[in-house]
């Protein structure tokens, strides 16, 4: 009689069904990352003696996974070979025992966008559910360069790359409004990744702090952030301004025709040529001189700070002077081009959490041409160890502007960007603006602005230093000269309303990313 009733219960167990489950919504995950594809039993069973089958489509006899008589078989699409094995769908999973298939796919590529069968099979009964992954690639944080318009506004193009699929652009205020773009486009690469760039144009009306956003669908986003402030100015007169060079070249244009009119008839009697040409140089020349202004290297001065080099942690090859503040490479020899010796790093003693600090460097001496190699910019404070250019970027604390010979001028931006400086600076000035996260370079004999990187700074930050190898000239700290008050500074400190200190305006990009958080 036990044995009937045992053979009952056996009867009645492998005749119970089961139902597979997976997720409703699709799995995203990134390019080149390992993804677990949830599937499981319900009610629970032991799945160790089942068959278990992942495939694509309609590719059922050519699985990606298949399980079965207790372990894996050598049976699988080709591209799914050593990427796919059976894993926990969670830490509380109990496994195969506990009726978890899911399945582990490693080394994520755009060709696994797709969608996977679940299918699991006993003696007396079998279900199968489908699974979409979505594969994802998280581009480069938004590079934001301003460009001023002669209306006071400021065209900021936004430039980022490596997205999949294709992203979503946003501007917004630093109030959260939405700001209308002057267009976007995107571009696909031969390994299918998207660029995207955007762009829109905006007056301190409109915002003070402007921001890029660039998005996926998963709610995944990038953004890079622009102040405005220092590029357009504030004044209210600046659509006054605009029309009185507006005016004045109507003017200056004028005054020529007149001339060429009332010279004609002299023209005839002497053959001389009109002075038509020559006068629109002049006028030319003249309101290029009016609107473009340079920087004014004494109110930069104001914010100068002391700078010496910590020779505690100095690199080994590198030679410092007794006062802290002049240093080289230890070998007198020409670079050969072996790439830039990115290890040579030296660092100031001094660091910062807040404000605004200025200092300058000599990069050229006496009768010697000005130097080839050179890393100037900042680092987090601790960072001091330095392999390569990989190990030295923003989100590993590094902040900074390149000269590295014949292959030009560069920043350790994401991405990197190279720039055409000319003339070569012979003495360089570095504005680090803490607060509002901005490190700028100057021309300082040119009174020139080079480029600001924006970023986001956190913890102390201090200048950072490379005299990269075989230049004549070493790297030279500065301290900076009082800075000079003129008659109009003087007047506009003792009035209510004192003129504002005037930030860079240049075409120069402005490089925002905020990733570089460290």
């Amino acid at each position: 009689m036990l044995s009937i009733i045992v053979v009952v219960n056996l009867l009645i167990e492998t005749s119970v069904s089961f139902t597979v489950v997976v997720p409703g919504d699709p799995i995203a995950a990134h390019v080149g990352s390992t993804v677990i594809v949830p599937c499981w039993i319900s009610p629970p069973e032991n799945a160790e003696a089942l068959e278990i089958r992942w495939y694509r489509h309609d590719q059922f006899s050519n699985p990606v996974l298949l399980y079965n008589h207790g372990k894996i078989q050598d049976v699988q699409e080709e591209p799914y070979r050593n990427r796919t094995s059976l894993a926990l769908r969670s830490d509380q999973s109990g496994g195969l025992k506990d009726g978890d298939v899911s399945l582990r796919l490693e080394k994520l590529t755009f060709q696994d966008e797709d969608s996977f069968h679940c299918y699991v099979s006993g003696e007396s009964s079998y279900d199968s559910r489908e699974v979409v992954l979505k594969i994802t690639a998280l581009g480069s944080a938004p590079v934001l360069f301003p460009k001023p318009l002669d209306d006071g506004r400021v065209n900021i193009s936004c430039r980022s790359s490596g997205w999949y699929p294709k992203p979503s652009v946003s501007w917004t205020s630093d109030d959260g409004r939405a700001l209308r773009p002057g267009g976007s486009s995107h571009s696909r690469g031969a390994d299918e990744m998207f660029s995207v760039h955007s762009w829109t144009a905006v007056s301190l009306s409109d915002a003070q702090l402007v921001s890029c956003s660039i998005s996926l669908r998963t709610g995944e986003l990038k953004e890079g952030r622009l102040n405005i402030q220092g590029i357009v100015s504030s004044d209210s007169s600046g659509p006054w301004k605009a029309l009185f060079f507006f005016v004045l070249t109507c003017a200056l244009l004028f005054g020529c025709l007149v001339g060429l009119i009332l010279y004609k008839y002299r023209e005839k009697l002497t053959g001389n040529k009109p002075a038509k040409e020559i006068c629109e140089e002049e006028t030319l020349e003249r309101l290029t001189k009016e609107v473009v202004g340079d920087i004014n290297i004494e109110e930069l001065r104001k914010h100068a700070v002391e700078i010496t080099i910590d020779r505690e942690h100095l690199h080994p090859d590198l030679k410092l002077s007794k006062d802290c503040k002049t240093v080289r490479d230890s070998k007198d020899y020409h670079h050969t081009g072996e790439g830039f010796p990115f290890q040579f790093c030296a660092f100031g003693a001094q660091r910062f959490t807040s404000g605004r600090h200025y200092w300058e460097v000599e990069l050229a001496q006496t009768n010697t041409p000005p130097k080839n190699y050179w890393l100037i910019g900042v680092v987090k404070h601790g960072h001091f160890t330095t392999r390569d250019r990989s190990a030295l970027t923003p989100s590993a604390g590094f902040w900074f502007l390149c000269s590295d010979g014949p292959h030009g001028f560069y920043t350790n931006t994401e991405p990197p960007v190279k720039l055409s400086l000319t003339p070569r600076p012979e003495r360089l000035g570095v504005l680090l603006d803490y607060d509002e996260g901005l490190l700028s370079f100057y021309n300082v004999k040119e009174s020139k602005h080079l480029l600001t990187i924006s970023s986001r700074f956190s913890g102390s930050v201090g200048p950072l230093f490379n005299p990269g190898a075989g230049d004549l000239s070493p790297i030279m700290i500065l301290d900076c000269p009082e800075p000079v008050e003129s008659a109009v500074e003087l007047a506009a400190e003792s009035s209510d309303n004192p003129e504002p200190v005037e930030l860079p305006q240049s075409s120069q990009p402005l490089l925002s990313n905020n990733s570089s958080d460290a």
